[in-house]
């Protein structure tokens, strides 16, 4: 919920184990210098977000990346009068070592990125703070986001050679499950790979991420509920979406224009 204050507000989104986001507005000064044990990673939606960082000032315009290491001090402020606003991934370093496997732990040289991939794959872990996150749609941002901080650090992780078998297994669970929800535990079980290994080898092999694999599939089945005349609700939880909201985020990015009007639309 908001948390109301003289010049500014703070929005906590559901929590899971090792991951907490949240959306924040500051009109004046933010916080002072403190420090935590995780990564703070994100996005300045609008204005000017200024802090101290390794001993520099630090400005942090609206689209650009952000990412502190554990343990380093910081601080927050507005740099104009119009304040800033910003949304926030603190993601617990033993998190990120499921993925990285033993590697050292990345680190983005001043705080601030501009770079695309990295920002991609930020995105899609702060897109929406309204539901939690599945977590097989978790697993998939974590392989996009440790990738692109590696990159942005300038340390390519490791590749190795794909798993066909697995990856099919696991493409073969996910085109039999329909509206139930994907477990990450079931995935490695019918498919005998680590959840880390098989998304980068889903992804090697069919071109997409097992999530956006399994979203496409639900899709699918909700555009042929909605062309049969099943009404929107309906559709997004038999298909398998949380509710239709969901549905339709996922369905105007996927095919560029909502549901109710792809309906309209048909002949």
């Amino acid at each position: 919920m908001r948390v109301p204050d003289i010049d500014g507000w703070i929005h906590n989104a559901a929590a899971a184990p090792g991951l907490e986001r949240i959306e924040a507005y500051f009109g004046g000064h933010g916080y002072g210098l403190h420090r935590h044990d995780t990564y703070a990673i994100g996005l300045t939606l609008a204005g000017v977000q200024c802090f101290r960082y390794r001993r520099s000032l630090r400005a942090s315009l609206a689209g650009t990346a952000m990412v502190l290491h554990p343990d380093e001090l910081h601080d927050g402020q507005a740099g104009t009068a119009d304040g800033f606003r910003y949304r926030m991934l603190y993601l617990a370093p033993g998190l990120l070592q499921e993925v990285l496997g033993g590697r050292a732990l990345p680190f983005v040289e001043g705080g601030l990125s501009g770079d695309a991939g990295l920002r991609a794959a930020v995105a899609p872990l702060l897109a929406d703070l309204s539901r939690p996150l599945e977590p097989l749609e978790q697993s998939d941002a974590l392989i996009d986001l440790a990738t692109q901080l590696c990159r942005a650090a300038g340390a390519p992780p490791r590749r190795g050679t794909p798993d066909a078998v697995a990856a099919r297994r696991a493409r073969d669970y996910l085109d039999a499950l329909g509206a139930e929800t994907c477990t990450l535990q079931a995935l490695e079980r019918v498919s005998g790979r680590d959840r880390y290994r098989l998304s980068r080898d889903f992804r090697v092999l069919y071109g997409t991420s097992p999530y956006r694999y399994l979203s496409l599939r639900r899709l699918e089945r909700a555009r042929r509920a909605i062309a049969a005349g099943v009404a929107l609700p309906t559709a997004a939880l038999d298909a398998g979406f949380a509710d239709q909201s969901h549905l339709t985020r996922q369905f105007a990015r996927a095919y560029g224009l909502p549901p109710a009007r792809w309906r309209r639309l048909l002949r």
